[in-house]
């Protein structure tokens, strides 16, 4: 039986499958984030990340500082790296402000994680930032074939 080796390099290539591939890896990740910063929209993976990180928050009173950093950074109105979401996920979300809980951003989330998926993630699989990423690869990974496997 005969397979085909591949080198860890050989990452970048893997990030096309999914993004979720792609954010669960920091180098694709800065490379997700670099590219959506030259398309001026990196809002978006900030928010994200953001969300992940603040749904392990485990004490009451980091839940509630953390909710209302977010809360100012990407939801307001005007705020300074607003994210593109519906009126009606907003406006949720400020009447939950007050109290908010480990859930209070999910949809919006999953909002801004769709648009990536369907928007930003094909535009950056076709960007140069990603060919440049999977051809630098390809040249430093010789690629073998070893019998043995």
């Amino acid at each position: 039986i005969c397979c085909f080796y591949r080198s860890p390099a050989a990452g970048a290539m893997a990030w096309s499958e999914n993004m979720d591939t792609l954010l669960a890896n920091q180098a694709g990740l800065d490379a997700f984030r670099t590219f959506l910063k030259s398309e001026f929209s990196e809002e978006n993976v900030e928010f994200w990340l953001a969300c992940e990180d603040f749904k392990k928050t485990e004490s009451r009173e980091k839940i509630t500082s953390k909710a209302k950093m977010i809360y100012s950074e990407f939801i307001v109105a005007d705020a300074p790296k607003e994210i593109n979401i519906d009126f009606s996920t907003r406006d949720l979300i400020s009447k939950n402000i007050a109290e908010p809980t480990l859930k209070c951003f999910d949809e919006a989330q999953k909002l801004v994680y769709s648009l990536m998926a369907k928007d930003s993630f094909p535009r950056f699989l076709k960007s140069e930032v990603y060919r440049k990423l999977v051809n630098s690869q390809q040249v430093g990974n010789h690629k073998r074939w070893l019998p043995f496997l």
